[in-house]
């Protein structure tokens, strides 16, 4: 099984790399199924579920098909927002946002081996949530989504830059990030990359997969 001990030097964790987020409002032609399954086989190792309209029903329902492919593809399964749903399909963790349940009470719900990561859009909030000792940090929008009108500030490449000394955690970039765009994002400081259109909207989602894949790890080896 993939190893998820709560590791905080991120060159020996499992925390980075791919980072594919499955929302099913972005992803409405194929199943999400389907799409874990793709991205697996193509080499992400990483998955959130995400789904902000559903009733826990429904969404225990798809979250608990997710976690099953992805714990027998022996790829980290992490719930969106909520501890309950997290607990309840036992992901291998949950991801809050700046309005979700505070970290150090997410932490006494979710015990002391599930991952926890904590999105973050500027300097303040980078500070603060290290200090809640989480397991990663989201970080952005880098550039301006394609999958969220209601976005904070574009932060840039710069912005990534700037907060990169502040925090030893992992650090996945999100926001409007293309594989173009990877290698310059993971350059800035980034461990991962966090995608949702450029994955689940792309014609071939094992290219675009392989595609991250490669650039990220252009990005990362000696003397790039």
């Amino acid at each position: 099984m993939v190893q998820i001990a709560r590791e905080k030097n991120p060159s020996e964790s499992v925390l980075a790399g791919l980072y594919v987020i499955l929302d099913p409002s972005v992803c409405t032609d194929r199943s999400l199924v389907d799409v874990l399954k793709v991205s697996a086989a193509a080499g992400a190792k990483i998955f959130q579920y995400r789904n902000k309209t559903a009733s826990m029903k429904a969404a225990y329902e798809e979250a608990l098909s997710l976690r099953k492919v992805a714990q027998e593809l022996d790829v980290l399964f992490i719930v969106n927002d909520r501890c309950d749903l997290a607990l309840a399909v036992n992901a291998d963790g949950v991801h809050l946002g700046q309005g979700d349940v505070p970290l150090h009470l997410a932490r006494k719900i979710m015990g002391p081996d599930k991952l926890i990561g904590v999105s973050t859009h500027n300097r303040d909030q980078v500070i603060a949530a290290t200090a809640g000792d989480p397991d990663y940090l989201g970080f952005g929008p880098i550039f301006t989504p394609s999958s969220k009108l209601d976005h904070d500030p574009v932060v840039g490449l710069q912005g990534l830059r700037t907060i990169r000394p502040l925090t030893a955690l992992p650090i996945f970039a999100i926001g409007g990030i293309t594989a173009d765009r990877t290698e310059d994002v993971i350059r800035a400081g980034a461990d991962g990359v966090a995608v949702i259109s450029a994955i689940l909207k792309a014609p071939d989602i094992s290219q675009a997969v392989i595609d991250f894949v490669s650039r990220i790890s252009a990005a990362t080896s000696p003397g790039s």
